[in-house]
């Protein structure tokens, strides 16, 4: 099992930054890929950024340039640096992580993030 708590959200004017923060703790130490995902009301949940343990990071071309996933293998732990917020990026945010092997999915509890216009 893997908990993972987050950290970060809130209200932001349009133009300015937020950084999230995803704390992974439990059975994290097979291969595996962190991410975050959010979901806007009456919309899917959708994909915003992964990284694997080695680094390697995919983003959704919707916040390619104004947003930056990192981590930190030492302590569990994932980054989303927001930057340029606009409107649309108004959603709640969820940390997810991955293990490699199976596949298997966890979720953290999600954060809201709110950009005023």
């Amino acid at each position: 099992q893997v908990q993972l708590v987050e950290s970060g959200g809130g209200l932001v004017q349009a133009g300015g930054s937020l950084r999230l923060s995803c704390a992974a703790s439990g059975s994290t130490f097979s291969g595996n890929r962190m991410g975050w995902y959010r979901q806007a009301p009456g919309k899917q949940r959708e994909l915003v950024a992964t990284i694997r343990s080695g680094g390697v990071t995919n983003y959704a071309d919707s916040v390619k340039g104004r947003f930056t996933i990192s981590r930190d293998n030492a302590k569990n732990t994932v980054y989303l640096q927001m930057n340029s917020l606009k409107a649309e990026d108004t959603a709640i945010y969820y940390c997810n992580f991955r293990t490699t092997g199976s596949g298997d999915d966890y979720w953290g509890q999600g954060t809201q993030v709110t950009v005023s216009s």
